[in-house]
C-alpha cells in the first residue's frame, strides 16, 4: 500500500536516490533538508513514515526524533534513523531517542523498503497490504474486498478505511477526534458527528453478515472494535 514518506536528508544526491527508490515502489515522497523544514512539513501534512538522517545542519536528527516523540500528535509516527554511525552505543542512542529502527549507510533499496514495511506493520498496520480476519469478517486491502462469513459485503470508501483501521487496532478505544485524524486525516476539517454518521453506515453494512456487534460504542469515550461481548 502506498505511504506518504518524509525523507529528512541534507545530502541532495542521497535524498534523490532514496526518493527515486521509494517512488518506484509506489510511495509518495516528501522532502526536507533540515529539522526546521521537516517540522514545517509535519505540521502541514502528517506523513506515514519519517526517514531521518542523524547528521543534519542545525538540529541533529536524534534531537528531532525526541521532539517528535514528545508531541502527542506525532508520538506514534514511525521513524527510521539513517546514519553512517555503526557503533552499538550510537544505535542504542538512536533507539532510545524514539526511532523505531536504525539503518546504517550504505544500505540497499530492498533493505530500506523491507524496514519501512516492517515498521508500518508494527506502528501503522492499516498502511500495510496484509489481509486481516476477525470472527469470520475478512478484509483484503489489496483487492479492496470484504467478506462476512464468506459473503461479500458492500462498503463505501470511507467505511472501508474506517473498518480497516478498527480491525488493525482491535480492542482499543478511539475517540471521535482520533478516528478523524487516523481515517480522514488530521488536516481534514469535518465535524466530530461525521464519525457517528459513518459508524451507523458501517454497522448497517455489517448487519448482512451479523458482524455489526463488533463495532461497540464506549459511552463518554468513543468507539471500539472488539470480538468480546460488551
Amino acid at each position: 500500500m502506498s505511504a506518504n514518506i518524509l525523507v529528512v536528508e541534507d545530502e541532495p544526491a542521497i535524498q534523490e536516490l532514496i526518493a527515486a527508490n521509494l517512488q518506484h515502489a509506489g510511495h509518495n515522497v516528501l522532502r526536507a533538508y533540515d529539522a526546521e523544514d521537516a517540522i514545517r512539513i509535519v505540521r502541514e501534512t502528517l506523513p506515514d513514515v519519517v526517514l531521518l538522517d542523524w547528521m543534519l545542519p542545525g538540529m541533529p536528527g536524534i534531537q528531532l526524533a525526541r521532539r517528535l516523540r514528545s508531541d502527542e500528535r506525532t508520538r506514534d509516527l514511525p521513524i527510521i534513523m539513517l546514519t553512517a554511525r555503526s557503533e552499538e552505543h550510537d544505535k542504542v542512542a538512536g533507539l532510545e531517542a524514539g526511532a523505531d529502527d536504525y539503518l546504517t549507510k550504505p544500505f540497499s533499496p530492498r533493505e530500506l523498503l523491507a524496514r519501512i514495511k516492517a515498521v508500518l506493520r508494527r506502528r501503522a498496520p492499516q498502511m500495510t497490504e496484509d489481509a486481516i480476519e476477525i470472527e469470520g469478517l475478512r478484509l483484503d486491502p489489496v483487492t479492496h474486498r470484504i467478506f462476512g462469513n464468506g459473503k461479500p459485503l458492500d462498503l463505501g470508501p470511507t467505511e472501508f478505511r474506517l473498518l480497516h483501521f478498527f480491525m488493525t487496532h482491535a480492542e482499543r478505544v478511539h475517540s471521535r477526534t482520533q478516528l478523524l485524524d487516523q481515517v480522514w486525516g488530521d488536516h481534514v476539517f469535518v465535524e466530530e458527528r461525521t464519525v457517528d454518521v459513518h459508524i451507523r453506515r458501517l454497522r448497517s453494512s455489517l448487519e448482512l453478515s451479523g458482524h455489526d456487534w463488533l463495532i461497540q460504542t464506549v459511552r463518554g469515550s468513543g468507539y471500539r472494535f472488539s470480538a468480546l461481548a460488551e
